[in-house]
């Protein structure tokens, strides 16, 4: 369910236009296709004309300065850093309602990572709703403002990322910290 419509059996096209972006794990871009390209591949299915996604355009290099200066780089030929730059920024430009990001530290060293984390803290302030699904768990907690923790594909655990962050469970088995 998303927006109270269920999403069951619906093609990958409907669900963009119901409102939900995926930032998939190992970034994905099209191989020689430029930054831009590539970005611009995120608002094909709109309709809301050129200024408003160029505005959209605006804001992703605004959000990620190094974008802007490798605009006319094969996409492909970024590093790791870049490419989830590029990938975030693709899936903001499909204007959605919810930004799924899968894996977001994948390969990134953690300057990196805060650079990003840093940048969705800013795309969520703009009003973009975030679902992130990420492994180093210190990250997410910083993150997130609600955790789920899943085992096996399962809920096992679910609160506010303080409280998460605090539990003894949590701590001892996703974080390395040993209870007290």
């Amino acid at each position: 369910m998303f927006a109270e419509q269920s999403l069951l059996g619906l093609s990958a096209q409907e669900i963009v236009q119901r409102g939900i972006a995926h930032v998939p794990e190992g970034r994905r871009l099209f191989a020689g296709m430029t930054v831009r390209e590539n970005l611009l591949m995120g608002s094909y299915m709109r309709n809301d004309g050129r200024a408003v996604i160029n505005k959209d355009l605006d804001f992703v290099l605004t959000t990620f300065p190094r974008l802007a200066e490798r605009l006319n780089q094969d996409a492909s030929t970024l590093s790791g850093g870049e490419q989830q730059m590029c990938a975030i920024g693709r899936g903001i430009m499909a204007n959605p309602l919810l930004l799924m990001i899968d894996e977001l530290s994948l390969g990134l060293s953690p300057k990196l990572v805060g650079e990003l984390s840093k940048a969705l803290l800013e795309i969520n302030r703009s009003g973009l709703s975030i679902l992130l699904v990420e492994q180093d768990v210190a990250t997410a907690l910083r993150l997130a403002a609600t955790g789920f923790v899943l085992d096996t594909g399962r809920i096992v655990l679910a609160g506010k990322t303080a409280e998460l962050a605090v539990n003894p469970d949590v701590r001892q088995a996703y974080l390395g910290i040993a209870a007290a």
